[in-house]
């Protein structure tokens, strides 16, 4: 049993906090800025509220912590400066293993707002460079499987239907072809492969891809075609005129983010374009795909696959 504190315990940290309480094995604290309301709070866990620009009341609180796992916003802290605070406070107060918010893909070459986890992750490697100080992992699970549902299905995890492909109305927007691929995983899957982690008792990769499944965007499409029983509309896009920041799509997802609910209407119609876009170039230059490590590690481990998914979803809805 090891005490395990979240920071930042938002949508994808409660589906994995969840799992966490469930073993029966760990103490869950959950750290804030804020004082949670009774809905965010997992039952089970110690909340917490913390000033993450506090140096010294963390390394309080994170005394006796055996991992950190770090759901920070990154929109919300673009200089780094809460988790670098986190981090400090970890190393100084013994803390094992540290998990920074990453919880995506490894590379953001075109999704700029997310540009601060490269800086965390570089002072990571800072920190330990005369030798290992905390044990860190980037866990990248890639895309949420669950985002191929148009309704909320878990707990906590809100839908943000923000894929290219929309089965509700049988249409499919491709960056120039349907060779682009994508890893997606469940979040049950990431949350379980977590707790696995925890009571891993070798060395954390540094580098922790959490591959359920990787497909071409033909592929996708073949799935979503047999599943919902229709051809699907498909619209190459021009990734020329993309990479110029030009948007010559017929339609666009709006991105449903929390941290962005607080923009106005026309502001966040923006960004959903710009982000939407960006997404399309991630696609074509191959960067929403991730590694395996965690698969490795635990090899008897068996994924959800992305049809076994959309086929529980969607299979008899009109």
């Amino acid at each position: 049993m090891v005490k395990i504190a979240v920071a930042a315990p938002g949508q994808v940290a409660r589906e994995i906090i969840e799992v966490l309480v469930a073993t029966g094995k760990h103490e869950v604290i959950t750290l804030a800025r804020r004082e949670l309301a009774p809905e965010e709070i997992v039952e089970g866990t110690t909340p917490l509220k913390v000033d993450f620009h506090n140096p010294a009341e963390l390394e309080k609180v994170l005394q006796g912590v055996h991992t950190v796992l770090s759901f920070v916003v990154v929109q919300n802290d673009p200089d780094g400066i809460a988790q670098k605070t986190l981090i400090d406070a970890a190393i100084a107060a013994g803390v094992k293993r540290f998990a920074p918010s990453e919880w995506f893909i490894a590379r953001y070459t075109h999704l700029r707002w997310a540009a601060s986890k490269v800086a965390i992750r570089d002072y990571l490697g800072e920190k330990n460079k005369d030798g290992k100080v905390i044990e860190y992992c980037l866990f990248q699970p890639g895309i949420f499987t669950d985002y191929h549902a148009n309704e909320n299905i878990n707990k906590h995890l809100k839908t943000n239907d923000f894929l290219p492909i929309d089965f509700a109305n049988h249409k499919l927007l491709a960056p120039g072809s349907l060779k682009p691929r994508l890893t997606a995983t469940t979040v049950r899957d990431v949350a379980n492969i977590v707790a696995k982690a925890i009571e891993y008792e070798g060395e954390w990769p540094k580098i922790g891809g959490i591959a359920g499944e990787t497909l071409t965007l033909a592929e996708e499409l073949a799935i979503g075609e047999k599943i919902r029983g229709k051809k699907f509309e498909v619209e190459l896009l021009d990734v020329d005129s993309l990479r110029k920041g030009e948007w010559n799509g017929s339609w666009v997802k709006p991105l449903e983010h929390p941290s962005i609910q607080h923009l106005d209407e026309e502001t966040r119609a923006a960004f959903s374009k710009a982000a939407f876009s960006g997404f399309l170039l991630a696609l074509v230059d191959d960067e929403l795909v991730v590694s395996d490590e965690w698969n490795r590690i635990f090899p008897d481990y068996k994924f959800t696959g992305i049809e076994e998914f959309v086929s529980k979803f969607w299979a008899g809805k009109p």
